[in-house]
């Protein structure tokens, strides 16, 4: 099976936001469970197209499996991103299409998108302690832990804090 890479499509935009919602309730990341303010920023796609690249993983039949935020240059998605960087986030494949390359595939595109931007140097990324898979995939292709980059989303929930990752292009 082909794992293709494309810009989201508005019609794909509920679906992936409800894939990107399910993938992090079901691996326990949202600490308020069903009731956490962030699946409502998940879930928005629409917003998240509108100022960043939203790209879709979708298998030969166009269902899709997964999706990411590509942050070019900065803007309103970034959360770590300084000038010159690129920036990945809400990286989310459906429970039951994992283990397909579809991630991998998804971070791959990213990084291409990234050398292909004038002047960008890297590619940095937030992930959750627990998220051991994508650990995986982001050392296999050659991001590094910025452990002075982590950072607390909810200062006001000491428990939370995001590992950071960089690959330097």
């Amino acid at each position: 099976m082909d794992i293709r890479i494309r810009p989201a499509d508005p019609a794909e935009y509920a679906v992936l936001g409800e894939i990107t919602a399910r993938a992090y309730l079901h691996d326990g990341l949202l600490d308020f469970g069903e009731s956490d303010a962030y699946l409502d920023e998940l879930r928005d796609v629409a917003r998240r197209a509108a100022a960043a690249q939203v790209l879709v993983a979708a298998d030969d039949s166009g269902t899709v499996l997964g999706g990411v935020t590509f942050v070019p240059a900065g803007g309103p998605m970034a959360d770590i991103a300084r000038p010159g960087e690129a920036e990945i986030r809400m990286l989310a494949v459906a429970h039951e299409a994992r283990g397909r390359g579809a991630g991998e595939a998804l971070v791959r595109v990213c990084v291409e998108r990234a050398r292909a931007v004038e002047g960008c140097t890297a590619v940095v990324l937030s992930t959750q302690r627990t998220m051991r898979a994508a650990h995986r995939i982001y050392e296999r292709l050659g991001f590094v832990r910025t452990p002075e980059r982590d950072w607390n989303p909810l200062p006001e929930l000491d428990d939370i804090m995001l590992l950071t990752y960089e690959l330097t292009l």
